[in-house]
């Protein structure tokens, strides 16, 4: 007489189903104890400061956690919480040409993270994240700059991102 089959597949079921980490397409690993993810706005504290970027870079990192995890958003300070502020934004010469004067510029953007993983604690941390595109400097950082912006700041949400749930 053949024993059903049905018990042990629901107990390998129930096995599987029962573990505590999600993981995603993405590579990120997010126990499923975390619900909640918030996002506080990021200041910019730079002594150059870009008007709207602080907004565009709160908004990018929202999204980017948006798309690639299941959790709810929330306003206030959720089960894993970003925080943290622009600290530097700047343009310095790279190269120098014959002539003595700078034939490449490093545009540069540093943010400040503090993640809080109240139900992982271990993964909580407090990092300055920095970025940089080179670009020639006979062209006029205003002409340039927005171009870089989007360019370094999707760096900057990856790397950002990456640390915060990949686990790397």
């Amino acid at each position: 007489m053949r024993r059903p089959v049905a018990p042990v597949f629901l107990v390998i079921i129930m096995t599987i189903t029962g573990c505590s980490v999600s993981y995603t397409f993405t590579g990120a690993s997010i126990s499923e104890e975390v619900k909640t993810i918030s996002i506080q706005y990021f200041q910019n504290r730079a002594s150059l400061v870009q008007p709207g970027l602080s907004q565009y870079f709160t908004d990018e990192l929202t999204d980017k956690v948006k798309a690639q995890t299941n959790r709810e958003m929330v306003r206030d300070f959720g089960d894993a919480n970003f925080e943290g502020e622009i600290v530097d934004y700047r343009t310095n010469p790279q190269t120098v040409s014959g002539d003595a004067t700078a034939a490449i510029n490093r545009f540069t953007i540093s943010i400040k993270v503090k993640f809080t993983n109240t139900i992982s604690p271990e993964y909580s941390f407090e990092q300055t994240f920095s970025r940089y595109e080179d670009y020639d400097s006979a062209s006029n950082l205003s002409d340039v700059e927005q171009d870089l912006i989007i360019k370094i700041v999707e760096q900057l949400i990856e790397d950002i991102f990456n640390r915060a749930f990949v686990n790397w």
